[in-house]
This record gives C-alpha cells, sequence and structure tokens, in this order.
C-alpha cells in the first residue's frame, strides 16, 4: 500500500506526483507506457501573464468571458494568480519553453487579449512531460506502474452496498481495483488518497483530437463510486484538426490562427467575420460553429486554414511539428492551405471539485482534464488547461498531504471476484458497440444539438449500457471492455447534461433553444442515486 494513489501520467498525474513524494509514498498508474497522455500531444502552450504589458485582470477577464457566465470566479483568480510560480517551478524542473533573443516566445491564442502562452515550439506537452518524468524518476518515493487500468475505485460506501450495509456520510476513498492489462489479473491497490489524473474522454466521439487511451475512465469511476459530476455538456471541439485519411487525430494548434492564419472555404472565401468580428482570434465555440455551418451549408468535406502569408523559413522554425508532419502527407503549408475540420478535443465538465481540488468524496482528488474545478465555466480558454493542472495539482496535494496524519491505513478490502467469467472469444463486440457509441455521439450530441437528436441518444445509450452490462461480468476484463464500460457511462453523462440545459450557452448549443436563458446561470450537476 502507498500512501498517495496517482492514476494518470499526464501533466496533472507527474506534478502532483512530485508534489505528494514530500509527504509520503505514491504509486503512480499509467494505463499504458508512462509518456502517453492527453499532455503529450498538447501543441500551443500555457498560458501566464508573462509580459509586461499584460495583467492578472486581463487574463481573469478573457478567461471569464469565455466561459461564458458559468467560472467560477474564486477558480479563475486562483489560477491566474498562481500561474507565474508553477511556470518557474517547471522551469526548475527542466521544462524548456521557447525564447527568443534571450526572453521566452509569447503565443496569442483565440480569445486572450494579449500575448500569454509560453510554449516549446508547437511540442509543448512533449517537453513537459519529458522533464517531468525525469524528475519522477530520480524521486525515491515515487513508484511509477505502466500497464495497468483502474476498473473500479474502493470507497466505505461501496464495500458498504457490497456487504448490504447502510451508507456512511460522508464517504471516503480506499483506493482501487487496478487490472494489469498484460496478465489479465486485477488486484487490489488500497491508498489513504487517491488522485485522479486520468484525462478527458474525446474518444468518445467518432473524430477527435485525443489520443485513444482518452476514454473518460476517471470520470465514470467517480461517477459508479457516488462522486458528483458537473457541466458534462459543455464538450470543446477543436475547430482545426487536419483533414486527411493519413491524419489520425493530428492538430493543427490554434497558435496558426493567432500568427495571421485565415481560414477560408474552398473557393478561397475568408468567412469567419460574418460570424464573429474577433474572426480567426474568436473563442473555439464559435469558431467550431462557424466551420460546421459552412460545412453544412456547402456540403464540403472541410474548410482550409491558409498561412501563406508567413514565409517557409518563419513557418518551420515556429511551427516544426506541424509544418513537418503536413509535408509528411504532401502539403506545403508555406505555398497551399491545410484542409482542417472541428473534433472533439476538451471536456469542460467532469468531476466536481472545490478549490483544493477534492470531489464530494473525502480524499478523493480530481485534477487536469476529468475535473470540473469552475475555471472553465462553459468553454474553455484556449492553453488554460496545462495551467490548471499545474495550479489545482499543487493546491489538491498540499490538503492531501494533509489528511495523511488523519485517515488510517485502509484494510480489510475484499479481493476482485471474477465470478465464473471466462475468457471471452468475441472481442468483435467490444468494438463494434465502441463503434456504435461514438457515431451516435457525434450525430446525435456533438457541436450542434437537438432535443430529438438528444432523447434518440439516450435511448440508444441505455441499450447500448444494458448490452455492456450483460457482457461486463461474463467475461474477464480487459483493458478494451473496460474502456467500453467507461465510454457508455461518459456517454450517458453527456446526454443527460445536455438535455437539463433548455439554453445554448458556451459549448452547448441546441437549435430548440438559440438564445441565453438568465436561469442558465447555475451549473448541471449529477448525483448518482444508489
Amino acid at each position: 500500500m502507498a500512501d498517495f494513489l496517482v492514476l494518470g501520467t499526464g501533466l496533472a498525474g507527474l506534478f502532483f506526483a512530485l508534489r505528494a513524494a514530500r509527504h509520503g509514498t505514491v504509486r503512480l498508474i499509467s494505463k499504458t507506457v508512462r509518456a502517453e497522455s492527453n499532455t503529450a500531444y498538447a501543441q500551443g502552450g500555457i498560458a501566464a501573464v508573462w509580459a509586461p504589458d499584460d495583467s492578472a485582470e486581463a487574463h481573469v477577464n478573457d478567461t471569464l468571458v469565455a466561459g461564458a457566465g458559468l467560472c467560477r470566479r474564486e477558480a479563475v483568480e486562483q489560477t491566474v494568480r498562481d500561474a507565474s510560480e508553477r511556470i518557474r517551478e517547471l522551469i526548475e524542473l527542466g521544462v524548456q519553453f521557447s525564447q527568443d533573443d534571450g526572453e521566452y516566445s509569447l503565443h496569442r491564442e483565440g480569445g486572450h487579449s494579449a500575448r500569454r502562452i509560453l510554449h516549446t515550439d508547437d511540442l509543448t506537452g512533449a517537453e513537459l512531460v519529458r522533464a517531468l518524468l525525469a524528475a519522477v524518476a530520480a524521486e525515491p518515493n515515487i513508484e511509477l506502474i505502466e500497464d495497468h487500468i483502474a476498473v473500479d475505485l474502493i470507497t466505505v460506501n461501496t464495500l458498504a452496498r457490497r456487504r448490504g450495509r447502510p451508507p456512511a456520510e460522508p464517504d471516503r476513498v480506499l483506493g482501487a481495483y487496478l487490472l494489469n492489462v498484460n496478465t489479465g489479473h486485477v488486484a487490489v491497490e488500497a491508498a489513504r488518497v487517491v488522485a485522479l489524473c486520468t484525462g478527458g474522454a474525446g474518444k468518445v466521439y467518432l473524430y477527435t483530437s485525443n489520443p485513444d487511451i482518452a476514454s473518460g475512465d476517471g470520470i465514470a469511476m467517480a461517477w459508479r463510486a457516488g462522486a458528483r459530476i458537473a457541466n458534462m455538456e459543455f464538450v470543446q471541439f477543436h475547430p482545426t484538426v487536419l483533414f486527411h485519411p493519413h491524419a489520425k487525430s493530428f492538430l493543427i494548434s490554434e497558435a496558426l490562427r493567432g500568427e495571421g492564419g485565415i481560414l477560408r472555404l474552398a473557393n478561397g472565401e475568408a468567412f469567419m467575420k460574418r460570424y464573429d468580428p474577433r474572426a480567426e482570434l474568436a473563442p473555439r465555440d464559435i469558431v467550431a460553429r462557424a466551420i460546421d455551418a459552412e460545412l453544412k451549408r456547402r456540403g464540403d468535406d472541410c474548410v482550409y486554414l491558409d498561412m501563406t502569408h508567413l514565409d517557409r523559413d518563419t513557418l518551420a522554425a515556429r511551427f516544426p511539428n506541424i509544418y513537418k508532419r503536413c509535408a509528411e502527407l504532401g502539403i506545403d503549408i508555406a505555398t497551399a492551405p491545410i484542409p482542417v475540420v472541428p473534433a472533439a478535443h476538451y471536456f469542460c465538465g467532469g468531476v466536481q471539485t472545490d478549490l483544493e481540488g477534492e470531489s464530494s468524496v473525502q480524499n478523493l482528488f480530481a485534477v487536469g482534464e476529468c475535473a470540473c474545478t469552475g475555471l472553465h465555466g462553459a468553454n474553455r480558454l484556449a492553453s488554460n488547461s496545462l495551467l490548471e493542472a499545474v495550479v489545482f495539482a499543487d493546491h489538491a496535494s498540499r490538503l492531501a498531504a494533509a489528511r495523511l496524519a488523519e485517515t488510517p491505513a485502509p484494510t480489510d478490502i475484499p479481493e476482485w471476484d471474477h465470478g465464473r467469467a471466462v475468457d471471452s472469444d468475441e472481442q468483435v463486440v467490444i468494438t463494434q458497440t465502441w463503434d456504435e457509441i461514438r457515431r451516435f455521439m457525434w450525430n446525435y450530441v456533438g457541436i450542434v444539438r437537438t432535443t430529438k437528436r438528444l432523447l434518440r441518444a439516450r435511448a440508444r445509450v441505455q441499450l447500448v449500457k444494458d448490452e455492456i452490462q450483460d457482457y461486463y461480468w461474463d467475461f474477464r476484463l480487459t483493458a478494451p471492455l473496460v474502456e467500453l464500460r467507461n465510454l457508455a457511462d461518459v456517454a450517458e453523462l453527456v446526454v443527460e447534461s445536455a438535455l437539463r440545459r433548455k439554453e445554448s450557452r458556451g459549448l452547448h448549443y441546441t437549435l430548440d433553444y438559440p438564445a441565453l436563458d438568465p436561469r442558465g446561470l447555475r451549473d448541471t450537476v449529477l448525483v448518482r442515486r444508489s
């Protein structure tokens, strides 16, 4: 048993683990290899007030405007206030941000009123992961375990239900069941504190910028354990993912639009000013809906991002990863526009937490994309997500450390019960069901919604969940089966949240309720009734 069990090796998990290791032992769990996470694919950067002509007030205001009235001001102010100190600590850990003439290079992205995005070319996430993994490897109090996926959280009340006892209030986490994906063995991993740093759930949609691991595991497990889940209707679709048959999930960073990129139709027409005076620098929800509207109006497959105003050397220097990948696919971005489409990118909702990152289940913390801290509101401001991860990892680790002295070591946790489950010889059932979920979520619960589509999605997800429930307990667990169950739970949470919000706000846009409603200035909070 470790003092802290940390699920996920993205920025949130790595930073939390390093902080927690100052106070106790840490088991850090990666569902695949340690470097694979949503963070690793982040291109743009991390937002902070860094330039002398910028201000904390401006960053706070930009975040509140993007959040469409639903940001929690305290969370926004805390995040902006802590930003510079956390970034200096990242630099001390070895993160190398890009510089121009000895000064840190600052990008500007949609919704920001100033240049405040620190970055490492267009591979910021990979650099963060590199540096923090090196720091983790040098920390004797951290044990990093690869190829294990959490199946379910263990809490006082999940055990009470299993034993037919009345629930306790408040509930408290005791650990998790972990599946070794190589051997199929499910083990008990007890801990005084559990930190969910499991990232988002982009794979619930057919088209996404996320890697295959983004299956909403932490959100789904927290929901099944009884934690409150908030604002799952707010799914951010990134406006510009590369449209190419051989370019799976390849993101075209918002920083390109920050450097003057123009979105054009196939006939060369620039169209964004028809939708917003900020044009390409409007927040992501507006840009994504504009592209979606043009594609549906014209029947085109994609739009084009034109960067030909910049010379080849500048493009290759500022965006080396994007320049190289496009060239490999036969696209010379110095002379030709980049074909792009929107795709599911980021969940603004998740496990509801307080300002210290703690969920409604005692000692269960959620940090990063799987959490709903109140920072993003109805729409995330670009490059605030990496910032949120380090700020809330810092706050969560402080409270988690304080809890060690008052939390007894968990005991008497039963082993995982396989029952009469057998090995499955029909993995096609899993892939078929996964594909079905992703398709009806894309078609019915996408960028633009209607009540009729949402009700269709609700009916479909319930049938799928019933099928998964039967299959789940008949066959021995595999990683794809665990992820499928989690995806179905996440899909249901998104649909139910979207049906409850009878207005259009931020990332949730419905043709049946196209206007803002003052009564919508509240979070959509779901509570599981056991």
